[in-house]
């Protein structure tokens, strides 16, 4: 791309088959302007580029047409208010997990000092969205990747919201009680279609076995455990596997167990609770 007006970038970008809003994001990073700038661009379309800038945009163009998320070439994602440092070695946090989020908002919101877990934080993303809204809750993030804890640390220090960072798999080892478990884990089955269109993000984050269902099942299985009565897991899960999930709940001993949809009218997220205290058949009687 030689020199060109910050109109004629955003249009040639999209003529080579780009978002419209991709070919914004990318040159307001090319430009050093925040993302949210989109206003400027607008303002200053007539703006001219200097050459060695308009090529910098143009191999940012390259890379998002081969399937690299912005918010590994920008390094920056926004999540629920918050703006994250993102790279590789990360899942790039999605709109939909907000879903996730705002249930765990609403569960804790009565709740003085609650302690949380959030199991495959990867970028703290979720963890750090809900520390956000409730300074008072205890934070614990969990992750396999040694990688992913460094980036969710490095957002933790960077945002002011402490972190309890843990290195493990879901919750073995773990002695604390939580009154909250929440996990958006990798749900997508082996040879799913859409992995082909993933294949910069780790897949340790999106794939879990022939079903996709591997590390839901653990996390179920392992969370009575580590939850206090009355206490409540929460999932993030694939579009078509609430019924599964909720059956996995279901005879891992939870009540209440229900779904939630996302803005898009996908059913996106389920939970359920352990019972405050233990059904006896005295109890049932009663």
């Amino acid at each position: 791309m030689t020199a060109a007006t910050v109109r004629l970038a955003l249009q040639q970008a999209q003529t080579w088959g780009l978002a419209r809003i991709d070919a914004q994001m990318l040159l307001l990073h090319a430009l050093g302007r925040a993302l949210h700038e989109r206003a400027w661009l607008i303002a200053h379309d007539d703006e001219l580029l200097p050459p060695a800038l308009a090529s910098a945009y143009a191999a940012l163009c390259e890379r998002r047409l081969g399937g690299e998320p912005v918010a590994y070439l920008t390094g920056r994602k926004a999540f629920h208010g918050l703006e994250l440092q993102v790279d590789a070695r990360v899942l790039d946090p999605r709109p939909d997990t907000e879903t996730l989020v705002d249930w765990a908002l609403h569960l804790l919101r009565p709740l003085s000092a609650p302690q949380v877990a959030d199991l495959g934080t990867g970028s703290g993303a979720v963890a750090l969205a809900i520390k956000a809204q409730q300074p008072q809750a205890q934070l614990t993030a969990i992750d396999a990747s040694s990688e992913a804890l460094a980036v969710a640390e490095g957002n933790a220090r960077r945002l002011g919201l402490p972190l309890r960072l843990r290195h493990g798999n879901w919750l073995e080892g773990c002695a604390t009680l939580f009154d909250l478990i929440v996990s958006n884990p990798p749900y997508i089955a082996e040879g799913d279609a859409h992995l082909a269109a993933l294949g910069h993000e780790p897949r340790m984050a999106l794939v879990s076995g022939a079903d996709g269902l591997d590390a839901i099942c653990q996390i179920t299985a392992q969370a009575p455990a580590h939850l206090k009565p009355g206490g409540w897991l929460l999932l993030e899960h694939g579009h078509d596997q609430a019924g599964q999930v909720q059956g996995l709940m279901q005879e891992c001993g939870f009540t209440q167990v229900q779904s939630r949809k996302d803005l898009a009218g996908i059913t996106r997220c389920t939970g359920g609770a352990i019972p405050l205290r233990p059904i006896t058949t005295a109890t049932a009687v009663e």
